[in-house]
């Protein structure tokens, strides 16, 4: 450390300091001012790249939670709409068991008419044959001895119980 004290010179340091502050204000003229733009540009630029981020961030947020919204809507109309469908089903099929109940009951009347009516053409050809019975045995009756009254009686007792209504 001597050794540099002894060899110091004040000329040479003159010209350093004099050579430094003179590259100092080079740079500072012509590149600390372009230097400290582009530093400041880039800065900016890293800024405005980060708020853009943030409000795409943002945003998607925003699309996501519409997309939520939009997919509870449909799937809420999609329930109202098989409740709905659920309960059309179950008015068709109300409405065709009571149609059925009907055209059942309708058919059920009709052949109880047609059975009545049946009957009631049954009955009057039953009718027709125990007059035609009945006139039958009295032909029967008169053909024979008019005299004997115990043989009459006898006779109409018999041709009674041959015939039967069912």
């Amino acid at each position: 450390m001597d050794k540099l004290i002894e060899q110091f010179s004040f000329g040479l340091f003159f010209w350093q300091l004099f050579l430094f502050v003179g590259l100092l204000f080079l740079l500072k003229k012509f590149a600390w001012k372009p230097i400290l733009e582009a530093v400041n540009a880039r800065e900016e630029g890293i800024k405005n790249a980060l708020a853009s981020a943030e409000d795409a961030k943002k945003e998607m947020q925003n699309l996501n939670a519409d997309n939520e919204r939009l997919l509870k809507e449909a799937r809420a109309e999609r329930d109202a709409m098989m409740k709905e469908a659920r309960e059309i089903k179950e008015t068709m099929i109300s409405d065709a068991k009571e149609e059925a109940k009907t055209e059942g009951a309708k058919m059920i009347e009709q052949a109880q008419a047609a059975i009545q009516s049946e009957k009631n053409a049954a009955i009057s050809e039953l009718k027709s044959q125990v007059a035609e019975l009945s006139v039958g045995i009295a032909e029967k009756v008169v053909r024979k001895e008019l005299a004997n009254d115990a043989d009459q009686s006898q006779l109409i007792e018999t041709l009674l119980k041959e015939v039967t209504i069912s």
